[in-house]
This record gives C-alpha cells, sequence and structure tokens, in this order.
C-alpha cells in the first residue's frame, strides 16, 4: 500500500501507473489522476483515496544547465538530493530547501516548500523560471511567471492538482564550498527566542529554533529552546572531509517508541547539547538536513504513525499564539520529539494556496493516540483560527474544511484552475 511520510491514512488506490518518459500518455479518466513522488508529504495530500495514482520518480533526467548563470532544468521526478549532488561540487545550491532532501522538483514546487531561509530567500516557488504542464485534455502548458502569470501562481503550491508538472527550470545561487557557518545558543523562554530572532534574522540567511515543549524554563513557562544560524562559508575549513553517517531504524517497532517518558528524556538531554555560540564550520548535510542522517525515521512511531501539526500565525498574533499553543500542548502532557519554531520573512508566497506568509510557524510531531490526539488538535485549531492563521496542507491529515477556507481564501479562485480529471484525498476532504 502506497502511503505519505506519517503513513495516516492508509487508503487503497484503483491504479498505479509508472511515468518514465516526457508526452508519455496519462491513464484514462475513469479515475481521478494525482502526481506521486516519493511521498514525503505528510496526510493525504499526495494520496488519491479511490483513484489512480501517477508515479514520477522515473521522470529524473536533467534537461539542461548553464554553468554561468546557474539556471537548470529538469524532469519533475529529480530529487533535491540529485540536484545537490550535480549543483554543489559545480559552485551552485538549490536556493530553498526543506527539512529534508528526499523529495522531487515537482513535490518542492506542488507544497511551495521553504526553509530556513524564508527570511532571506522565500519559498521555492520564487525561484522556479518556468514549468511544464501536461493536463489530462492533452495540451501541454508552457507556465512562466510572466507569460502565464495565473497558471504560475495556480500550479506554485497548488498541490498537484493543475495536471502533471513535467519539468522545472529553477534558478540556482552560487556557492565557494558544500560547508556551512554555524551558531547556536540556548534560550530558557519564548521572550527570549523573540530577541533572539530579531538580532540573528538580519545577519544570518538561515535560521531555526528546536523548542522544549514539556519542559519549562526557570520562570515557569513552557519555550525554553535552542537557537541556530548559519550562512554558507567562503571558504572550506583545513579538514574538510565529511561522510554521512549511515544509521537507519531498521523495522517497525510495535508500538510507539515516543511517549512520555522518553520524551522528557530526549528533551532534556537535547535541551543540555553542547551549543556554539561562536560559528564554526559544519557541512550542509547534516544542518540543513538532520533526520535524513537516519533513514526512515518515521519508523519510530510504530505501524499506526503520526501527525505533524505545522501552522502559522499572523505577526500580529504570532507572540501571544505560540505561547498558547504551547501551552495548551504542554497541559495534555503530549509533548513533540520535532517541535521547530521559526519566523518567515515579510514577504507572501507566489501561489495561490501557498503556506508562507508573514509570521511564526511553528511544527510539532504527535503520535497517532485516537481521541486523545484529536481533542489535542481541535484545541490547537482553535488558537490557529482565533489568530488568523493557516495549517500547512502538505503536513495535513485532518484539517476541516472551515479551517482550511479561512486560511486560504483565495481557494475558489483556484478551484478554477484544477484539472477536471485531477483530485486528491485532502482536496476532496477540504472542499466537500
Amino acid at each position: 500500500m502506497t502511503t505519505s511520510w506519517n503513513r495516516i491514512p492508509r487508503v487503497a488506490h484503483a491504479a498505479e501507473v509508472t511515468l518514465n518518459r516526457r508526452g508519455q500518455p496519462l491513464p484514462g479518466a475513469s479515475h481521478p489522476l494525482l502526481a506521486y513522488g516519493l511521498g514525503r508529504s505528510y496526510g493525504d495530500v499526495c494520496l488519491n483515496p479511490g483513484g489512480s495514482l501517477l508515479h514520477t520518480r522515473d521522470l529524473d533526467r536533467f534537461i539542461a544547465f548553464d554553468p554561468d548563470t546557474g539556471r537548470i532544468t529538469a524532469e519533475a521526478g529529480l530529487t533535491l538530493d540529485d540536484l545537490l549532488r550535480f549543483a554543489v561540487p559545480r559552485g551552485w545550491f538549490v536556493p530553498v530547501v526543506p527539512g529534508t532532501r528526499f523529495v522531487t522538483l515537482g513535490g518542492a514546487v506542488a507544497n511551495d516548500v521553504h526553509g530556513k531561509n524564508h527570511h532571506h530567500a522565500g519559498s521555492f516557488g520564487e525561484h522556479v523560471r518556468a514549468m511544464t504542464l501536461r493536463r489530462s485534455a492533452g495540451e501541454c502548458l508552457e507556465v512562466t511567471p510572466d507569460d502565464t502569470p495565473d497558471w504560475f501562481a495556480a500550479t506554485v503550491g497548488g498541490l498537484g492538482l493543475t495536471g502533471l508538472i513535467e519539468t522545472v527550470t529553477l534558478q540556482l545561487v552560487p556557492v565557494r564550498t558544500p560547508w556551512m557557518r554555524a551558531w547556536s545558543q540556548r534560550f530558557d523562554s519564548l521572550d527570549e527566542f523573540w530577541e533572539l530572532d530579531a538580532r540573528a534574522e538580519r545577519e544570518w540567511p538561515y535560521t531555526v529554533a528546536w523548542i522544549d515543549c514539556l519542559n519549562p524554563g526557570p520562570r515557569g513557562e513552557v519555550g525554553r529552546g535552542i537557537y541556530s544560524g548559519a550562512r554558507h562559508a567562503t571558504t572550506a575549513p583545513a579538514r574538510s572531509q565529511y561522510r554521512e553517517p549511515r544509521r537507519a531504524i531498521p523495522l517497525d517497532p510495535p508500538v510507539s517508541l515516543v511517549n512520555r517518558v522518553t520524551l522528557r528524556l530526549f528533551n532534556q538531554l537535547y535541551y543540555r547539547q553542547s551549543v556554539h555560540p561562536t560559528a564554526r564550520a559544519v557541512h550542509h548535510l547534516p544542518w540543513l538536513f538532520p533526520l535524513d542522517a537516519i533513514r526512515h525515521w518515521n519508523r519510530i512511531y510504530g505501524y499506526k504513525g503520526f501527525y505533524q501539526y505545522q501552522c502559522v500565525l499572523p505577526p500580529h498574533a504570532q507572540k501571544d499564539g505560540m505561547q498558547a499553543l504551547l501551552d495548551a500542548v504542554a497541559a495534555s502532557g503530549q509533548g513533540s520529539f520535532l517541535a521547530v519554531l521559526k519566523r518567515f520573512g515579510d514577504r507572501a508566497g507566489p501561489g495561490m494556496l501557498s503556506f508562507p506568509r508573514p509570521g511564526a510557524t511553528l511544527a510539532l510531531d504527535f503520535p497517532e493516540r485516537g481521541n486523545e490526539t484529536e481533542h489535542l488538535f481541535r484545541r490547537l485549531d482553535h488558537i490557529v483560527q482565533e489568530a488568523g492563521g493557516a495549517l500547512y496542507p502538505a503536513k495535513d491529515a485532518r484539517m476541516s474544511p472551515d479551517l482550511f477556507r479561512s486560511g486560504f481564501p483565495r481557494w475558489e479562485e483556484f478551484a478554477s484552475f484544477v484539472d477536471p480529471e485531477f483530485s486528491s484525498g485532502f482536496w476532496r476532504r477540504v472542499t466537500k
């Protein structure tokens, strides 16, 4: 059974078709269609219950590259990992990368992914210069931000619903080495986080914070953590060899390994780890993609899987709203193994359904515990909606139609661009 990364929901598809060449005719329209890359999104945005999945992983060829300008065109099934392996030795880097490099170009466009440098570089779609989009009726559209701005705004962040993205032209950014200069610092409360962030984002292109959402700081508030900033290094360190560790979770445990006891222990140990207030050299792989070092890390949650809850709150509500979210999580006793806080830059995404926008975003992982988890999510939903925020469709498995429509007010405009033969479990769920 094909699932997304968090394994919720588990659904059956009527057919699964592998695409291996551009221009390949799409299957007949007896079932709704949806492209599927590496399945690294969460929930049902990449699933199509009862419909057909179009596997695009074999559409992974480089098409054109200009070494002088850094502009590259490739098929949409190429992974960011493949692209980085090609580009970094040639002095170029992907301008925006999410927390894993094991996503496809098509997936990065369809979800308009963001990274730790949103305040500096915006979202992935801002660096896309062109796409080819195959519609179910047979036509192939050349989509660019200048010549076809409406189609561009619908397809970037369009959740793969405007048709099959076959190729992507991306503007890379220059780098001198694979290394970065990075620092980190503990903070004892969210107040300290905001002060740190205000200073750091002016100087550091990449910033992010880990939050301990179980243990209070010295003033009794939940919200202590570790703040990190980085930039690409101009020179490599003297000992510049780096070999990525090969660790993996070999199998599914019978129950989730993430529980109150292990979470409190993990958070205490993680908070007490060594920090580096003075910048030092680190390779880009462990700094940008720390979880990629453990293959199949999603297995620690067991067969039942887990949820990721990622929201964004607007600037006027971000401070009180984030504290309210963390207080609600702490009161529930369901702390998160992953708790990442990041302030977006003051720029809206280029897509009608782009998730990145001015404000702050918080990402949390929770094991599936049935009604207990759903009760917590309803409390978090209320805080997000009252604040005028939104949930991230790429990480969602249970958002209500009402919350989707309030968070993405252009959804009806977007709906007019949806290919009539394309759909997804997510789209049917939030527009019913």
